[in-house]
């Protein structure tokens, strides 16, 4: 039986509408996803980016698509206000601060691979329905091949832009040993952005990527003999409770730790991987486990992306603790001294990472 509200707790209309207001507006966001998506993956905005003023015809022209579908697409754009329109010359333009986030990959404010994830991420909702019912897991191999490459896109103009010259630099000794020589293991390395940004900035160290999905491995090596970097990475399927080698001066995690069954084991494992002296570089999302600090965009888009992504893939996989992204770094820590790794430092923040640094 439905429980009434009481009248003091009745909301008031402005109250209602207010939410209403905040809910039409998440869902037209939504929404136009769809076209955020569509414009990267067509180069919609490569195509407008520094070209000035465009009509849907001349953009039309530039990419090769139907001008009835492009201008309907302008139209959505406008809406949204990602560009700008001319209403006297009937003209298009991507202002230069949105084609740095929309239009260069290179650039450290691209975002447009997050739009890529949704793909998949829409795709496995009635997946997803059940595992609420079940309790039950949905593997990453589950998920659409969208949401591997957007992952990957999504995050590798952060790793460009801090992993070497912010993230390395910020762990006392370690740029020296890697311009030196040193070995490295990089776990849960998907695409392998982050190991070849490494291998690019120390050609006198060696890599190894491992992965336990097959086809983002397969990929990294694609990518390693593109880069004419196979002579110094080297890629595997491994999970991060077996990966092969020891003796490794560097162990990294990028964004992957939280989603694995059973951390503690992957981090056992480095333990016991590591040189004298090495050291493992833990990189998680920068989200907190009190929920209300997460009430800021970052904090909601690392959440939501653990509801769908980050906790029924760990609730995949045989283990003992399925932390989701938010565990917080209190909870890493706890899990990282039980597996020998004692010292903990935090050494680099930015809005979306945390990275601490581990030693025996």
């Amino acid at each position: 039986m439905e429980q009434e509200v009481p009248a003091a707790q009745q909301p008031t209309e402005d109250q209602v509408m207010e939410f209403l207001e905040q809910v039409m507006t998440d869902g037209a966001a939504a929404m136009s996803g769809l076209c955020t998506s569509l414009g990267d993956r067509l180069g919609l905005y490569t195509a407008m980016a520094g070209a000035g003023p465009l009509t849907s015809t001349q953009l039309a022209k530039r990419t090769g698509l139907s001008e009835r579908y492009v201008r309907e697409w302008l139209a959505a754009q406008v809406a949204g206000s990602y560009v700008d329109h001319d209403a006297a010359a009937d003209t298009y333009e991507l202002p230069a601060a949105h084609a740095a986030v929309l239009a260069d990959p290179d650039a450290p404010t691209y975002a447009a691979g997050m739009f890529t994830m949704l793909q998949a991420l829409y795709g496995t909702e009635d997946v997803l329905m059940d595992a609420f019912r079940t309790g039950e897991g949905v593997g990453w191999g589950e998920h659409a091949p969208a949401l591997f490459e957007g992952t990957a896109k999504f995050f590798r103009p952060g790793y460009a832009a801090a992993l070497v010259p912010e993230w390395i630099t910020s762990m006392d000794g370690m740029p020296e040993k890697l311009e030196r020589g040193a070995k490295v293991a990089d776990i849960g390395c998907g695409y392998g952005y982050s190991t070849l940004l490494m291998a690019q900035a120390f050609p006198n160290s060696r890599f190894h990527g491992f992965d336990f999905h097959r086809p983002s491995i397969e990929t990294a090596r694609g990518l390693a003999a593109e880069q004419g970097l196979s002579d110094r990475v080297e890629f595997d399927v491994a999970t991060a409770q077996d990966f092969p080698g020891d003796g490794f001066d560097l162990i990294t995690f990028f964004d992957c730790l939280h989603d694995m069954s059973d951390p503690g084991a992957a981090l056992r494992r480095s333990e016991r991987a590591l040189a004298d002296g090495g050291r493992c570089m833990l990189v998680e999302p920068n989200a907190s486990a009190d929920v209300e600090e997460n009430v800021h965009p970052i904090g909601r888009g690392l959440t939501a992306a653990s509801v769908a992504v980050c906790l029924p893939s760990a609730l995949a996989q045989p283990g003992p603790e399925a932390l989701g992204n938010h565990a917080g770094e209190e909870s890493m820590r706890r899990i990282a001294d039980k597996a020998g790794l004692h010292h903990w430092t935090l050494a680099s923040e930015s809005p979306v990472n945390r990275v601490y640094a581990l030693a025996r």
